[in-house]
């Protein structure tokens, strides 16, 4: 079990920035140059001697506390994602934010006591994992308040949220691009853990391919998962799991290939990088931002637990805490489709069009996001 971490807001913002962007390079500096000493009738009115400065948030004594899953603060997916809510909180309600990271199952529901033995005012656990370990803490705590990301319970808790998305709506769009984009007529994908929350992906994917097929007399294959059955690693942490996962894929003839297995998935960007082409579909957080391989990212399914879990935060920091369950959906902007960046140009202008009629047909309920519906 790792220990808590405060203030981490600095070192995840320098890690986004730069596994986004590379390491700057080192500039010379030239020898330095004496100004002169600038006159009072030079410096009055200058704009940036008027412009006022951002206020840092008045600092309160409300501590928010995060529980990973095995995937770590770091994952540059899943569990960052969820982090960098928890941050938001902490810069712009003045919170202090403090974070257990698990290394395996066992340090759930140490890591959760932990927190609830140091008195947080706030425990958001993070992933289907820890549903009943949270679960477990919230009924012998009911003084103590807990949300969970990714997990709802037939019964709803006063102090306890259910954080879930509706992420087989945004995965449908990037299923119907995919489909539209690739020049082999075969994608893939494949999963960490068979659970729900991993599933629910893939299901949304293999349903936007197939109705993508439906409309255009296509007959486009997903590799990896039909709907019951297909690939999953059995963990959210090994890398040369996703690397070779990704080589079957890849020697399946799949172009275009969507990980849900958090930092897993970096294996698989590993692997298109030494293959030489192909694509990926990045999850919960976009990939073109958050991980170094932008330049492989077709577009990402991005489940936006961060504003999930700062909207829980500022609920309770505000005195409107309420239990229960809360669904993020492309109505709510709780999921959604990142850009294609640097493939904007390659995919094609009528798959571009189409998607927001899409979106609003998904909304709407006019179209099904469940494979089943176009096998």
């Amino acid at each position: 079990m790792k220990t808590t971490r405060r203030m981490f807001a600095a070192a995840v913002v320098g890690a986004l920035v730069l596994t986004a962007c590379g390491d700057a390079p080192e500039e010379e500096t030239p020898d330095a140059v004496e100004e002169p000493e600038a006159t009072d009738e030079e410096t009055e009115g200058d704009p940036a001697e008027e412009e006022p400065t951002e206020e840092p948030a008045e600092q309160t004594d409300f501590r928010g506390c995060l529980v990973t899953d095995q995937g770590g603060v770091d994952d540059q997916s899943f569990n960052q994602t969820a982090w960098e809510g928890m941050v938001r909180a902490e810069q712009e309600l003045g919170i202090t934010a403090d974070v257990l990271e698990s290394t395996s199952e066992a340090d759930f529901e140490p890591n959760i006591q932990e927190f609830v033995t140091q008195g947080c005012d706030l425990i958001v656990t993070v992933g289907f994992l820890l549903g009943e370990a949270t679960e477990a803490a919230a009924q012998a705590n009911p003084d103590q308040n807990f949300a969970i990301v990714d997990y709802a319970y037939d019964a709803d808790y006063d102090n306890l949220r259910e954080l879930v998305f509706g992420t087989e709506e945004a995965a449908f769009l990037a299923g119907y691009a995919a489909a539209g984009t690739t020049e082999s007529g075969i994608v893939g994908t494949y999963g960490g853990i068979n659970i729900p929350p991993v599933t629910v992906f893939m299901d949304g994917f293999l349903a936007g391919v197939r109705y993508y097929n439906q409309e255009n007399g296509t007959d486009v294959q997903v590799e990896g998962w039909d709907g019951s059955d297909g690939l999953f690693t059995g963990n959210f942490e090994s890398q040369d799991d996703g690397r070779n996962f990704t080589d079957q894929l890849l020697q399946a003839g799949a172009d275009i290939i969507m990980p849900v297995a958090g930092p897993v998935g970096l294996g698989t960007a590993a692997a298109i990088e030494d293959f030489g082409s192909g694509m990926i579909v990045w999850v919960d957080t976009d990939g073109y931002e958050s991980t170094q391989y932008g330049a492989l990212m077709l577009t990402s399914v991005m489940k936006n637990m961060d504003v999930a879990v700062f909207d829980s935060v500022q609920a309770a920091v505000d005195g409107n805490w309420e239990g229960g369950l809360v669904v993020g959906t492309l109505e709510n902007e709780g999921v959604g489709l990142a850009p294609f960046h640097d493939f904007e140009d390659t995919v094609p202008q009528e798959v571009r069009d189409a998607l927001d009629g899409l979106r609003q047909g998904i909304i709407s309920g006019e179209i099904s996001v469940d494979p089943a519906d176009y096998s």
